[in-house]
């Protein structure tokens, strides 16, 4: 490669000089001052046909240029080779960026700034662990953030801050499980990919593995914020790596391998000098300075509270300020001793506000949640957003509120208690702002429903598109749950049933699952509580298909079952029709196809009657899928082709792509390769269209069958291996499994039986992992014909025959057939193929009637039968040809 680039660049030079070369021949010519010798006299004898050559030259260098300029590029891509998706995953960690603003009035701290420094020095290889723990007030969490601002440089991989409320009011301390999604989030991981259990033990250390997995051998700086115990952040800390992790709390937690920093209050020099800087005047009293630091107890917090009432009093002495500062002391005499020092300056902040503003204060502490924006303050508080607008932002001047974000504020604990406090005993006020916040998320969650729910028209201007309706609830996620938390402790069922139900979409796509099935547990006891069949029927409907996702599927069908029993007391049609559906799909992924069958029979009458489009065709498309199972494949392409006349009817492309994909599968089982291929197309770009990955990853699974049935490998791998990728980064571990299958029966054709077993046997482990028999079966069925295993074949046919899937029994007998006659048993080999045949005619699987043929021909012509051998080996051919695949 060297030795090329040498030679490239000398051809070059020789190119230029030549050129540099006729350019002086060509202008000395055409002057005409003297004469050249030699054969350079015939430049000066026809100086614009050497021109002409200098042109053509140089345009022979420009090409020879830029041919060589692509062929180096093409070279440097080979020599790289295939994007490395470690690296690729490094990059996109670069921009994890969730510290809050640094904090302004931060002061000196030197000595413990040096120490966290000298931390981030020593890491080296191995991760570095230090709690800072000290009284409420003290600034332990403004100490972290300056100084992960500080050290951001040194953990290029991220800088990652969360909140644990391990001391929040009226909040309960975030449990492992829950911080560790927010950090999976965090880290871009998809909601799907989120392990989830109803056991959150089990949920917690899988995501545990997760987390560590994907932060192992990089350099992050974790802040962990008010932790309540040392259980909380345990399973948070990272297992390796040059990561620093800052943990701060009120207790002095004992985490192994950790060095403990306990903050002290402001030295007298540091808190004056705060004071003083905050204060904004050029001079002050040092000994009336003194006394204020002295009585705030040299607390951050308090010093700034008082140096921001002195900025907006102009006229006021600092010996003002502490006049009325011990005044107010004289006001507040039954406080702990860790709020002492600033509930002074507390009473002072707010006894210095307006009447409206101190209402608002009062009120926005009762938020439930962390951090709130300006329309969610306006409806807690009934102003308008433009009044809550101005209201926070004097606030968080006042330094009685922190901006998180742009237009996202949060209380200190400390004041947000203080406020709780100045609202004791004004009951109805409370339930009253409660209720208008509930109420404002329900209105912009059903806003935002309207881009997400299947079937529903955006009727609103709220949000521009489903991004930002998905973005808006993915950043008030907490808020709303929060929300619903506060609700159930105020006795508010019927807004925690409708919070729930309006969220229901969205955590059906977006999970995690565990979350959501909490949410409807949560649902169906307040419906409960509060006497509402039809609400606790809905929100017992909602958990079942929650638990389904969660593959859950006896106490899915437990759910469902109860609901349907509360719908049918009702009388309510639309209810029943939903659930039953929900119940059939359970039974199709359970393999009871009668059972399956039956339920969407009765969810398909019930629409009928409601004239429900949606409900039919959901019903008629998952019929199809139980017929196709059953091998009734002509019944199941007449029940997917009306479900998509039904949703193209009423524009629901989903529906529509699902329909497509399916009809894909059936019309690649009949042998109509060239329509199957085309409806795996068409439902690909659907999914495209509506951003829909997983499914995407589905239709080119699909599509990736169909080029192998028709000989192209090379495209079959490619679909596949595309669909694989998707599967992983959406956390679809069956479609993972499904995508490993089909590969590996490519490995196995093309000749590369190591790689076809090490496929084959990573998705038995993920089919086993989901109790997936029908994917056990066809995994099986390879691992059989890699290892010349008839022992394993039979068992794969009585996997299909105890599912009851007729196809796949169809392709073992043929698999069984080839292998008796292998061994030398053509009689066998006859016995399973007559079947096989006899199967696939029923059936109407010609490429399975075409395979029983033709071994049928090899095991007549072992047995001596020519003629008969002749005739179903043309018998076969004929079907090969018709389909146009290849003879086996």
């Amino acid at each position: 490669m060297k030795l090329r680039r040498v030679t490239v660049v000398a051809l070059i030079a020789a190119g230029v000089a030549t050129v540099t070369l006729m350019i002086g021949l060509v202008t000395n010519a055409a002057s005409a001052q003297q004469r050249w010798p030699g054969p350079l006299a015939l430049v000066q004898q026809h100086p614009w046909q050497s021109f002409a050559l200098l042109a053509i030259a140089a345009v022979a260098l420009a090409a020879l240029s830029q041919a060589l300029s692509e062929s180096g590029h093409e070279s440097q891509g080979n020599v790289t080779g295939p994007e490395d998706p470690s690296r690729r995953f490094v990059e996109g960690a670069a921009v994890l960026r969730t510290l809050p603003h640094d904090v302004t009035g931060f002061t000196n701290r030197h000595d413990e700034l040096q120490q966290v420094v000298v931390d981030a020095k020593n890491g080296g290889a191995a991760t570095v662990i230090r709690t800072i723990d000290g009284m409420p007030g003290v600034g332990k969490t403004a100490f972290a953030i300056h100084a992960g601002h500080l050290l951001a440089p040194k953990f290029p991989d991220g800088q990652l801050f969360l909140n644990l409320n391990g001391h929040t009011p009226g909040r309960e301390p975030v449990r492992p499980a829950d911080a560790l999604t927010s950090l999976l989030l965090a880290d871009g991981v998809t909601p799907q990919q989120i392990p989830n259990s109803d056991d959150i033990w089990a949920a917690t250390e899988a995501r545990a593995a997760l987390w560590r997995s994907r932060i192992a051998d990089r350099r992050l700086l974790l802040i962990l914020d008010n932790a309540a115990t040392f259980a909380q952040i345990e399973h948070l800390l990272p297992g390796t790596g040059g990561c620093l992790v800052l943990i701060t709390s009120r207790r002095r937690l004992i985490a192994p391998d950790a060095a403990g920093l306990q903050m002290d209050a402001l030295s007298a020099a540091d808190a004056e000098a705060l004071f003083v800087r905050l204060a904004g005047r050029g001079h002050l009293d040092p000994a009336a300075v003194a006394d204020l630091v002295t009585a705030a107890g040299r607390l951050p917090l308090a010093v700034s509270l008082l140096a921001a009432r002195l900025r907006h009093h102009p006229a006021w002495s600092a010996a003002d300020l502490r006049d009325r500062l011990t005044a107010a002391q004289h006001r507040l005499t039954e406080l702990r001793a860790g709020e002492r020092a600033v509930a002074a300056a507390f009473d002072l902040s707010y006894q210095d506000l307006p009447p409206e503003r101190q209402r608002f204060f009062r009120t926005l502490s009762l938020f439930p949640g962390l951090d709130v924006g300006e329309d969610a303050a306006a409806a807690l508080c009934g102003v308008s957003p433009q009044s809550a607008r101005a209201e926070l932002d004097a606030l968080y001047s006042d330094h009685l509120l922190d901006e998180t974000a742009p237009g996202r504020y949060r209380f200190h604990d400390l004041v947000k208690e203080y406020g709780h406090s100045l609202g004791e005993g004004d009951g109805q006020e409370e339930i009253m702002s409660v209720e208008r916040l509930a109420q404002h998320y329900l209105h912009t969650i059903e806003a935002a429903n309207t881009h997400i729910r299947r079937g529903a028209v955006p009727v609103t201007t709220r949000f521009a598109d489903s991004r930002a309706a998905t973005a808006w609830l993915e950043d008030e996620r907490a808020n709303v749950l929060a929300c619903v938390h506060d609700c159930v402790g105020r006795g508010m069922h019927s807004l925690v049933v409708k919070l729930a139900a309006a969220m229901a979409p969205y955590l059906r796509h977006s999970g995690p699952f565990d979350q959501a099935a909490e949410l409807h547990r949560t649902a169906a006891a307040s419906a409960s509580r509060s006497g509402s069949p039809a609400a606790e029927a809905e929100a017992l409907a909602d958990l079942g298909l929650t638990l389904r996702l969660m593959a859950d599927y006896r106490a899915a069908t437990e759910s469902l079952r109860a609901a349907l029993a509360r719908y049918r007391d009702l009388g309510d049609a639309a209810g029943q029709a939903g659930v039953l559906n929900q119940i059939g799909i359970v039974d199709y992924l359970t393999a009871d196809y009668a059972a399956a069958a039956q339920a969407q029979f009765e969810a398909l009458r019930l629409c009928r009657g409601t004239g429900d489009l949606l409900g039919q065709a959901n019903a008629l498309a998952d019929l199809g899928m139980v017929r196709r199972m059953t091998g009734d494949l002509p019944e199941s392409a007449v029940a997917q082709e009306e479900a998509l006349r039904l949703y193209r009817r009423i524009g629901d492309r989903y529906g529509e792509a699902n329909a497509l994909r399916d009809l894909g599968i059936v019309r690649s089982l009949t042998g109509d390769y060239a329509v199957a291929e085309q409806y795996a197309r068409e439902a690909l770009a659907a999914y495209s269209e509506i951003g829909d990955t997983v499914h995407q990853a589905y239709a080119l699974n699909e599509l990736g069958v169909v080029r192998r049935l028709r000989g192209d490998h090379e495209g079959a791998v490619a679909a596949h291996e595309d669909a694989l990728h998707r599967y992983a980064e959406a956390g679809d571990r069956f479609g993972e499994a499904n995508a490993l299958r089909h590969l590996g029966v490519i490995h196995r054709l093309r000749g590369r039986p190591a790689a076809a077993a090490d496929a084959q046997e990573r998705a038995v482990s993920l089919y086993r992992e989901l109790g997936s028999r029908g994917g056990l079966a066809a995994a099986t069925t390879e691992l059989g014909l890699l290892n010349d295993d008839t022992a394993a074949l039979d068992r794969a046919s009585e996997l299909y025959l105890e599912l009851g899937d007729r196809c796949g029994q169809l392709e073992v007998l043929n698999h069984l057939g080839a292998r008796h006659l292998a061994s030398g048993e053509p009689h066998r080999a006859e016995n399973q193929h007559e079947v096989a045949l006899s199967l696939a005619r029923e059936l109407g699987v010609p490429l399975e009637e075409a395979r029983a043929l033709h071994g049928l021909a090899q095991c007549h012509h072992a047995l001596g039968r020519p003629q008969q051998a002749n005739r179903a080996l043309h018998a076969a051919r004929a079907i090969y040809e018709r389909l146009g695949v290849p003879a086996l």
